[in-house]
């Protein structure tokens, strides 16, 4: 049998090497928001709800038409940290304007907590912007009518 050139044998060693490996050099992928389990946003939709979603704040919403009782809810979250306890975190602020962004007569105030979720009962009537001013994650809100 004929000897091995030296430079298949390093070729097959380099290849072998590359070919080895636990993957741990990889970079872990950012979370996905669209991933993150969020409850208010699992839920299907009924007749009359109103659902939003959010990642940045401030942001504005709607108009929306509102005529009823609702119980109005808000859920955070944080893609990269599920268990989050948000107590320690910049509260979520939230407001009820009937011009977009601009708190004034009329506006109604919604939440203003530090935490993963909250829920209000309200009696509405009329066109509402949904206006978030304060919160660092991403967010849903559910306005379910009371029937």
């Amino acid at each position: 049998m004929p000897p091995v050139p030296h430079r298949v044998v390093l070729l097959a060693a380099i290849a072998l090497l590359a070919g080895c490996g636990g993957g741990s050099d990889k970079p872990t992928p950012p979370p996905n928001p669209a991933r993150a389990k969020v409850a208010l946003l699992e839920a299907p939709k009924r007749p009359g709800e109103i659902l939003i979603r959010g990642d940045l704040t401030p942001a504005s919403h709607g108009p929306f038409s509102f005529d009823g009782t609702y119980v109005a809810r808000f859920e955070q979250f944080a893609p990269e940290d599920p268990g989050m306890d948000f107590t320690g975190q910049t509260a979520f602020v939230a407001t009820l304007d009937k011009r977009a962004e601009i708190e004034g007569p009329g506006s109604v105030n919604l939440f203003h907590a530090a935490q993963r979720t909250g829920r209000k009962r309200l009696a509405l009537h009329g066109r509402y912007f949904v206006d978030v001013t304060f919160g660092d994650f991403p967010y849903a809100m559910r306005f379910t009518p009371v029937r």
